[in-house]
């Protein structure tokens, strides 16, 4: 059952939605004074703190207006939300309501033009009946019908809306590790070799372990594999074969050299993983990394395309994990090196993220780009929310896409911001 609270709220923003877009009835307005009141232009919808929206202009018999406006479904709401004490709501020129029931004056005591929204009872209709279909999708019907030029545009927006959310967190693992990229890049590149379910546990292992300690040992894997292994706790007292037993002995003394407190074992998940998933060849997999790749994030900035990428990251673990998936316990032979898949997600995930920050940050706007030209050569992911995408008839076509429908997905359709999207407005408007 829907609150009043959130009716009020939901009839707010499908008032700001005919404000916005201009799709009232009305022709001319009338103030409560008689005056004639011309809508020049509507404004910029803000999302801050303040007014509904800012820039608006508006002629009050022939003479311009300029400043905020408001909108409420009752004149009298601008008292219930305290806009009246409120200074920040003094350059308020027009009150914009679907019912005046009160005048209104602001915090200097001024009275504030209002008009009143008329609009066809049609477009509510759509609106609630978008709102309120069980699936994820609300648009579903219409998405094999929106013009495809239109939906692209929304891509691209959705795209760098996406790629944007990334940069607060990168921009916080920069001021972590005092501005160093490398050392930046390492960490959300450990946290993205972990996947979901080990995500949280690679982060902490790559604070904890800095990448200079690594780099002083890139070229003996033994000992890369050791550091890796012993600072995430999976080295055990009582080793069971000599490799295990090398590499508890090498970690013993690294540790004590640079002081280590290693992570508790049970932080790791293997459960209801694929073996080749498990923390253990993952782990390996990074040691591989670092001993055939030095300075990795200055090397992606160079590299040219996605082939060259793939380039970098297609290493061999050591010998001893050819048979094994886990320490002590051997397996049936097989390579163990990051799938193609798996290379694309990282690329999804840390390196394209990385480099639109670093392009933003720097100035570089070819790096930019190149975010984006790798996101259109890389296939689109295959996961439940894609596959609901291509059942109702939306084209994906490559990872530029799948990324854009995903931000779409999570921010938009499942909060019911339908007023706030393309497809949304296209399906109130023209289906």
């Amino acid at each position: 059952m829907v609150s009043n609270q959130n009716t009020t709220l939901m009839s707010e923003e499908f008032l700001q939605y005919i404000w916005k877009f201009r799709l009232f009835q009305n022709k001319v307005f009338t103030s409560q004074n008689g005056e004639t009141v011309e809508i020049l232009s509507p404004g910029e919808q803000n999302f801050n703190s303040g007014p509904d929206f800012i820039n608006t202009r508006i002629k009050i018999n022939g003479v311009t207006w300029a400043g905020c406006s408001e909108v409420h479904k009752k004149a009298s709401d601008w008292q219930r939300h305290n806009h009246h004490l409120d200074k920040a709501y003094d350059n308020t020129i027009l009150h914009v309501v679907e019912e005046h029931d009160t005048d209104i004056k602001n915090s200097a005591g001024q009275t504030i033009p209002f008009i009143e929204l008329k609009y066809d009872s049609a477009l509510l209709e759509k609106y609630k009946n978008l709102v309120s279909v069980s699936t994820n999708i609300p648009c579903k019907s219409c998405l094999p019908k929106i013009e495809r030029i239109e939906l692209q545009q929304w891509l691209t927006k959705l795209m760098v809306e996406r790629l944007e959310k990334r940069t607060d967190e990168i921009l916080q693992i920069l001021n972590f590790t005092n501005n160093h990229w490398e050392e930046a890049f390492y960490i959300m590149l450990c946290r993205n070799l972990g996947f979901k379910v080990n995500a949280e546990p690679f982060e902490m292992l790559a604070r904890s372990l800095p990448l200079q300690i690594l780099a002083k040992h890139k070229n003996n894997l033994i000992q890369l594999e050791a550091l890796l292994l012993g600072q995430a706790g999976l080295l055990s007292d009582k080793p069971a074969d000599e490799y295990c037993s090398q590499l508890a002995t090498e970690y013993n003394f690294l540790k004590k050299k640079y002081q280590l407190i290693s992570l508790q074992k049970q932080v790791w998940k293997f459960m209801r993983l694929r073996p080749a998933n498990f923390p253990t060849i993952r782990l390996a997999q990074l040691a591989s990394l670092i001993n055939n790749s030095s300075s990795l994030f200055s090397k992606l900035i160079e590299a040219e395309d996605i082939k060259q990428i793939e380039g970098l990251f297609n290493t061999s673990t050591s010998a001893y994990w050819e048979n094994h998936y886990t320490l002590g316990k051997t397996s049936p032979a097989s390579p163990k090196k990051l799938s193609k898949e798996s290379i694309d997600l990282l690329t999804i995930n840390t390196i394209i993220p990385f480099l639109f920050v670093y392009g933003r940050e720097r100035k570089i706007l070819h790096l930019q780009d190149k975010a984006f030209q790798l996101a259109e050569a890389i296939s689109a992911e295959k996961n439940s929310i894609i596959a609901a995408w291509k059942k109702y008839g939306a084209k994906v076509s490559n990872a530029f896409e799948s990324q854009a429908l995903l931000q779409l997905y999570n921010h938009y359709c499942t909060k019911q911001k339908c007023l706030h999207c393309t497809i949304g407005h296209w399906y109130l408007t023209k289906f």
